[in-house]
């Protein structure tokens, strides 16, 4: 029972949190005032003011976790409305999207090894830019933290989207295409977010290449780390 009240409260709190992070960021309307983001840093920073246990949030954020079966599930109907257009750029897609999991991983990898970590913390990092669960597979095979990863590809999340729209702005990247191909590769469901915030098309650009990213990266990082380790 007590179980129970917990995830209510923690349900509860994690919905009035989205909901007025949502309502301000439909008024700012700035990248980084995604409920994504934003929610993330309040929750965080609540546990930690109330000194409330990860596993105790848990108990509620278990039954949120649930619900993103559906949620990726749902990605699939702007695929089905665009189907037309994204079948005439499935060459541009797939090849944009290798590209970003060949440089995505390679750059990981390096940056991490020039700035001496150990070989866990560069081995968790390099599926930074998957999705959470295939990052998690890819770390344990390549013997890295799977905690590590799941953290790692937060951070690659919420900062790909966080510098988007720098990059976007100052390279002049304003083709939907190449705005969701990018979102996708690097900051795979956080940046899809985002992406489907400016339109459906570019979203669907970007669920497309965040699922290419996952296996791309999945069978390229073992070579990859093989070769530049």
């Amino acid at each position: 029972m007590i179980d129970f009240l917990i995830g209510l409260a923690a349900i509860g709190g994690t919905v009035s949190i989205y909901l007025v992070l949502r309502l301000l960021h439909i008024k700012w309307g700035y990248t980084f005032t995604m409920p994504a983001i934003t929610g993330t840093i309040v929750i965080v920073v609540i546990l930690l003011i109330f000194n409330i246990p990860y596993e105790t949030y848990m108990i509620g954020g278990d039954w949120i976790n649930q619900l993103l079966g559906p949620a990726v599930v749902a990605l699939a109907y702007p695929l089905y409305r665009h189907y037309e257009t994204l079948k005439k750029l499935t060459v541009p897609i797939l090849s944009g999207t290798s590209v970003g999991a060949v440089v995505g991983v390679s750059t990981g990898v390096l940056l991490a090894k020039w700035a001496g970590f150990e070989e866990e913390i560069i081995y968790s990092l390099t599926p930074k830019n998957a999705t959470t669960p295939v990052a998690m597979d890819i770390s344990g095979t390549l013997e890295g933290s799977e905690s590590l990863a799941a953290i790692f590809v937060m951070i690659a999340g919420i900062g790909g989207v966080f510098v988007s729209s720098f990059v976007f702005k100052y390279c002049g990247i304003t083709h939907y295409l190449g705005r969701g191909v990018g979102l996708g590769s690097a900051s795979h469901g956080i940046g899809t977010a985002s992406a489907i915030e400016r339109s459906h098309l570019e979203g669907s650009v970007s669920t497309i290449a965040m699922v290419v990213s996952a296996v791309t990266v999945s069978i390229i990082a073992p070579w990859l780390v093989m070769l530049l380790m």
